[in-house]
């Protein structure tokens, strides 16, 4: 494919349903993904290991390492905010009119 060809598509701000997901399961995609990038950043940000962070989650290890492998379907939002609240962080939902 040429340059000439290629066509720029702006994104809905939602991965998810770029990628084609109904709308339910995208804004259930995007919220979970949101939170396991906010457990990454605390692991990365306290300079810890896996293991180090799994009993800080209390969970283990092999959970820690499947966030990191984007294994979004084997968590539910329930659990990622329990896991965030383990470590002294508040999760904010914000609700807006869909586009």
């Amino acid at each position: 494919m040429s340059k000439k060809d290629r066509q720029i598509i702006e994104s809905s701000g939602n991965v998810f349903a770029d990628l084609g997901f109904e709308r339910n399961e995208a804004e259930n995609l995007l919220v979970r993904a949101r939170l396991m990038a906010a457990i990454k950043a605390y692991i990365e940000t306290e300079g810890i290991t896996q293991r180090e962070a799994a009993e800080r989650f209390n969970v283990a290890q092999p959970r820690i390492s499947e966030i990191y492998r984007g294994k979004i379907e084997l968590f539910s939002t329930d659990n990622l905010i329990n896991m965030l609240a383990r470590v002294g962080r508040h999760v904010e939902i914000s609700i807006n009119v869909a586009a």
